[in-house]
This record gives C-alpha cells, sequence and structure tokens, in this order.
C-alpha cells in the first residue's frame, strides 16, 4: 500500500489545449434537440470552455487533499494490477468501513461531494470509514494486460483490498458496475460484509410463477425497454468492439468529452441539461479522468469481459436499494427479492438518477446512512 499523489505533467495539459483547437467538428444534427445525440452547438461551447476556460489542477488539488494510495491486487489470478483508491478514516472510533464502488462512465469523482458527511455526521453513529478504489482500467488504476478481469474477478480484488486495509467485516455500496461488483461480492464473500447497499440492481425476469405487476412496475419496465431500443448502443460496442472505439476517444478530447457528457444527459434527473444539476466543471473533472490517464479502451473492456460471462447468482446478504426516478434500469421490487434474498430495505426517492451521489448528494446520503443504521 504505497502513497499516490496526482501530478500530471503541463505538457499533457497543453497537448490537450491544443488537440481540442484542431477539433474536425461534424456537421450540425438534422433533428432538433438531443434526439441524434449531444448537439453540435453544445459540444463546441463545453469543448472552448474545456480549453480556454477550465482548471484541472483545481480538480488535481482536491483530490490530492485526499489520502491516495496505490496497491498492487490479483484478485485471484495470476496477473495483478495497481489500483488507486482514496481512503478516508474516520475520526469516529465506532464508524463502520464503508466500500464505495463507480460505474460507467463514472470515477472517484462522483463521490466527491459525499466523503465529508459520510466520515463526519452530525451523528456520529452514523460515521463510516470510506474506501472509493478505482475500477482495474479506469482513471488512475493500471490497466489489465490480459484478458479475465471481469466483475467477478474485480470483487475478489476488492476483498483483498479491504483485508489489506485490516476490515473485516465491511459495508458496501454502488451503482452501476459498482453495483454488479459489490452484488458479486455479496455473492463471494458474504461472511465479510455486514451489508450491501445498491441503487441498479439487475435481476432478469422471475421463471415461472411470478406475482402480477401493477401499473406503477409495468411503466418503468416499459420505460427500460425504450432504453435498451434507444439508448444502449454505447453498450453494444463497448461489450463487442471496445479496442476499435479505443482508437477514436483515445485520439480526440472532444470524442471522448461527448462520449460520456452524452450519458449525464440521458441518466441524470436533470430537465434536460446535464448542467442543471452537475456543474460544468465538475462534469469535465470526470471527463479528464480518462482523457488523462488514456483509459477509453481500457474501461470499455469491462463491458466485453462482463456482458458475456453473466452470473445472476443468488445474493444473500442483507441489502438495500435505493431507487432513483431516473435510473436507467427500474426493475420490479418483486423480481429484486428474488436474487437479493435478504433485501432489507426499498425506497424510492422523488428526485434524482443514475449518477445520484452527484446528482443529489444529501439525498444519497441519507439513504446510505439510513439502511445501515439498521446494521450497525
Amino acid at each position: 500500500m504505497r502513497e499516490f499523489r496526482i501530478e500530471v505533467p503541463e505538457s499533457e495539459l497543453v497537448d490537450l489545449r491544443e488537440r481540442l483547437a484542431r477539433t474536425r467538428w461534424p456537421e450540425a444534427e438534422t433533428a432538433g434537440g438531443w434526439a441524434q445525440g449531444l448537439p453540435l452547438d453544445y459540444a463546441r461551447e463545453l469543448c472552448a470552455y474545456w480549453a480556454d476556460r477550465y482548471d484541472w489542477r483545481r480538480c488535481e488539488a482536491e483530490l490530492n487533499a485526499l489520502p491516495q494510495f496505490r496497491t498492487g491486487l490479483d484478485g485471484g489470478g495470476d496477473d495483478s494490477v495497481e489500483v488507486h483508491l482514496v481512503h478516508l478514516r474516520s475520526k469516529h472510533s465506532n464508524a463502520m468501513p464503508l466500500l464505495l464502488t463507480h460505474g460507467w462512465p463514472g470515477s472517484v469523482v462522483e463521490f466527491l461531494g459525499v466523503l465529508d458527511a459520510l466520515v463526519d455526521p452530525p451523528d456520529p453513529a452514523d460515521a463510516f470509514h470510506v474506501v472509493v478504489p478505482t475500477l482495474p482500467g479506469f482513471g488512475f488504476s493500471g490497466k489489465p494486460g490480459v484478458a479475465g478481469w471481469g466483475v467477478e474477478r474485480i470483487a475478489t480484488a476488492w476483498a483483498q483490498l479491504m483485508d489489506r486495509l485490516g476490515y473485516d467485516r465491511y459495508a458496501a455500496q454502488g451503482g452501476d458496475w459498482g453495483a454488479m461488483v459489490t452484488s458479486a461480492l455479496g455473492t463471494g464473500a458474504p461472511e465479510n460484509l455486514v451489508g450491501i447497499h445498491l441503487t441498479m440492481p439487475l435481476v432478469g425476469p422471475p421463471d415461472g410463477d411470478a406475482p402480477e405487476l401493477d401499473e406503477a412496475d409495468q411503466r418503468k419496465l416499459a420505460a427500460y425497454e425504450v432504453f435498451r431500443k434507444t439508448g444502449s448502443g454505447y453498450s453494444a460496442i463497448q461489450s463487442t468492439r471496445p479496442q476499435t472505439i479505443g482508437y477514436g476517444l483515445a485520439d480526440s478530447p472532444a470524442g471522448q468529452c461527448t462520449w460520456i457528457v452524452e450519458k449525464f444527459w440521458d441518466w441524470t434527473d436533470c430537465a434536460g441539461h446535464p448542467e442543471n444539476v452537475i456543474t460544468r466543471d465538475r462534469l469535465l473533472d470526470n471527463v479528464m479522468l480518462y482523457w488523462l490517464t488514456n483509459s477509453a479502451a481500457s474501461s470499455a473492456r469491462l463491458y466485453w469481459e462482463s456482458f458475456r460471462r453473466r452470473r445472476p447468482d443468488a445474493v444473500p446478504v442483507p441489502t438495500g436499494v435505493s431507487q432513483f426516478p431516473h435510473e436507467i434500469a427500474r426493475l420490479p421490487r418483486s423480481w429484486v427479492e428474488r436474487r437479493y434474498t435478504d433485501l432489507r430495505y426499498w425506497n424510492e426517492p422523488q428526485v434524482g438518477g443514475h449518477f445520484a451521489a452527484m446528482e443529489q448528494p444529501e439525498v444519497f446520503v441519507d439513504e446510505v446512512r439510513t439502511f445501515f443504521r439498521k446494521l450497525r
């Protein structure tokens, strides 16, 4: 476990600005709004801001103010990957260890707005020691050099990480890929977990007889079907041709930026524009963790690794679910509780979407506290 600081050479920031200045833009969309993807006018405005006014050193200083580390984890395989993490210990001695896992196209930046509230709450009984690792192939973690780093192997690596940090019992939370890794941890190492909290549990339709769905659940499934038909093209590409899409995204900052920010429009509860709920600077902070580390292809490979080997095994640990209204997959509780066999908490907040910790940090913190309060 080695201390780590982010120190991006100025030459890389100069290169970024030069590449943005040389962007060859396509013609404008032929349909209004975001119907064909991120509109040209907004793309040009956002990238101009990125080149001329965005300050990476602010974000770098914010991250470097946190205790960061890197450590090699093998996940039970023959090769290891250097994993970057934030490890923030609470001053409260009874704090519960909490493992937070991000997804794609997120990063540790997702959780920057909730760390203080989790570590030092008004009521010390709600305190957490927080561990936020960066997924292999993402951000400042290393990139796997061989195939095999899918969800289950990452979960094994996370168990190794928490053991290395001295936590034999801990809580875990995640959304997106973080929910899948957290669920795999609940299957593979249930004895180590106090419980898990998820914002996007994924399950298939139940086999055999199932309770009839009410109108609310039918609307959720209809919305998810629309997403699968019209909003999942990125997933089809990244799960089949991650290397090919990586060439363009690694070479073009405008391409990398728009590939990511379009998801923040589609998946947030933003009333039509991502900057209604997440600041422009924070959107670009997250993009920078992909651009500076050249992790477009390596992060996309998680789809290739895991989509072909889906294992919806039963998860027997105490589970809490917070289903935000603009989440991309809102599945019926009756389906979820068949896989998560000890489902103890279910709530549907009134606001928020896929990036709940960024969009609605206070609501997210309250959901996490409320569930784990029952397990202390």
